[in-house]
């Protein structure tokens, strides 16, 4: 696997070839319609948003006000933290395949924290009268978000600063989804359970040093 940027002749540019891209650039104002712009396509799909039913609902409708905000941001940090974890164990396999120098005992916990974390989400929606298998409205967007995080970490082609940045991204979304749901937690009064988000933030943010010291190094070798 490559583990740095390659220095190499790049075909994407106009540059690479300004007689052909002259010739495109003349042909496209042949062929481009004389009417026409963005905003017919706005307006469609601003129709579509107007008349859209929701991603999702939550699964309890008596819940209301800030009960309701928290318990929906509680299944979004739930699904994230079960998308972390696989997140850092597809870090791992690419550090293991380019023999990073990134501290394999260190991915792994950090991989066990998020598995905890996963853990301490469930039991507090289940406190709560919650169910923590059932998907709320944020826990549904926050999983397609995911989605092209992993896939940038599964690419055989991306190098480990690649799938680092990923990480990263993954990281800053986290702790700041870990304030506001202290945030709203706070608001609901509930010490014990701050207390435990509390914990779970102080470990997110060793997270998020470690992985951007990670990140710099790779990224410039």
């Amino acid at each position: 696997m490559q583990q740095t940027t390659e220095i190499g002749l790049n075909h994407t540019g106009l540059e690479v070839a300004p007689e052909v891209s002259n010739r495109m650039m003349e042909n496209i104002e042949l062929t481009k319609p004389k009417r026409g712009d963005e905003r017919a396509a706005a307006k469609l799909r601003a129709q579509y948003a107007a008349e859209a039913d929701p991603v999702g609902s939550m699964p309890d409708p008596a819940l209301a006000g800030v009960e309701a905000v928290l318990m929906d941001k509680l299944g979004e940090r739930l699904a994230f933290e079960r998308s972390g974890t696989r997140l850092y164990e597809a870090l791992m396999v690419k550090c293991e395949a380019a023999k990073a120098a990134i501290p394999l005992k260190d991915l792994q916990h950090m991989r066990d924290e998020e598995h905890t974390h996963f853990a301490l989400l469930g039991a507090a929606i289940q406190s709560l009268g919650g169910d923590p298998t059932a998907q709320t409205p944020s826990a549904d967007v926050t999983g397609v978000e995911g989605m092209g995080l992993m896939q940038v970490l599964t690419d055989p082609k991306t190098t480990v600063a690649q799938a680092l940045h990923a990480i990263l991204v993954a990281e800053m979304t986290d702790n700041a989804g870990w304030e506001e749901l202290m945030e709203l937690t706070a608001q609901t009064g509930n010490d014990e359970l701050l207390e435990r988000f509390g914990k779970a933030h102080d470990e997110e943010i060793e997270h998020l040093e470690k992985v951007r010291a990670w990140y710099k190094e790779e990224s410039l070798k």
